[in-house]
């Protein structure tokens, strides 16, 4: 791979994501039989925290420390950016002392301004925009489960948000077809849902948007929830609340999947709300298997932007 970042899934071309792949599977191999691997000994990964974490920061802590290196975890109140510090002078300075940094925040274009001035690579771990590294993760994951993922639809439920714009980049480019199920006033912009379509339309796949959820699942393969209200959202909570009372993804409208259909969320769940019980402890459910392999993916990933840089 000669990608320096990964800032959003098409970032990668359809053999760059299959190298992630093949890599976090040997990677995953390894862990599994107890084989020590250290590709990353001696280097080091900060790693930037604007939103809190559960999944991101100890996955990326525990699989950057597997890999032999050293992560760094720097919350935003301890850097010097929370005093007015620019991204770029920042950018600059931590990449005289580490190998690589990954950043959990809200604006991408701050993302995009850390990776231009950064000479180190500068890997996305979730920004208000896209949520790369958690899509690649669901993708591996469902492989792990069926034997072909092409032509593989999938049935996003909920809002418009970050991660569902990384599933309309993801699809297209691995011949995946995606509809979305989306309660009217929250579906993506016209722009974004226009170029995601277009490169649908050229990859061959289909992609559709509906404001009805039991046409979104209809005969879908997997069948993928999120929160309502996501971080920094908190003010519009009760309305939101109103407005997806009819997305709610639980038994009745997995009935309309296919009989085999898989359960994902990225977590965390609001349980009661956007998923039932039933649904996320049962037969279908895969979001712990999912959870998981967010380590073993981004493992991955920082193998391969930071093992092949000089020591």
């Amino acid at each position: 791979m000669d990608k320096k970042d990964f800032l959003k899934v098409s970032d990668y071309s359809k053999a760059d994501i299959e190298e992630v792949f093949a890599t976090a599977k040997d990677i995953k191999n390894k862990f599994k039989k107890g084989i020590e691997h250290h590709p990353l000994k001696g280097k080091t990964l900060g790693m930037i925290f604007n939103k809190p974490s559960t999944r991101t920061r100890v996955s990326f802590e525990t699989g950057m420390y597997q890999l032999g290196g050293y992560p760094l975890f720097l919350s935003s109140g301890e850097l010097q950016l929370n005093r007015g510090e620019s991204i770029g002078d920042t950018a600059q300075v931590l990449s005289r002392f580490l190998d690589g940094i990954m950043i959990r925040t809200f604006s991408h274009a701050d993302v995009e301004e850390l990776a231009k001035k950064a000479s180190v690579p500068v890997i996305n771990g979730l920004t208000d925009d896209h949520h790369p590294c958690q899509i690649l993760t669901d993708i591996f994951t469902i492989m792990e489960k069926r034997s072909n993922i092409k032509g593989i639809k999938v049935a996003w439920i909920g809002d418009g948000n970050n991660v569902m714009r990384s599933w309309m980049e993801a699809c297209p480019i691995l011949g995946m077809d995606l509809t979305m199920g989306v309660p009217k006033g929250y579906e993506p912009k016209s722009e974004i849902m226009s170029t995601a379509q277009e490169q649908a339309k050229q990859a061959g796949t289909q992609m559709m948007l509906t404001n009805d959820p039991i046409e979104a699942v209809k005969d879908a393969d997997v069948i993928y929830g999120d929160v309502w209200t996501s971080m920094g959202q908190e003010a519009e909570n009760a309305k939101r609340l109103k407005d997806f009372a009819d997305f709610q993804i639980n038994q009745k409208l997995l009935s309309n999947a296919d009989k085999d259909v898989l359960f994902m969320h990225c977590l965390p769940a609001h349980r009661g709300e956007d998923v039932t019980d039933e649904v996320i402890d049962g037969p279908h459910s895969i979001v712990f298997d999912e959870a998981e392999n967010r380590m073993h993916l981004q493992k991955g990933i920082l193998a391969l932007h930071l093992g092949r840089r000089a020591n």
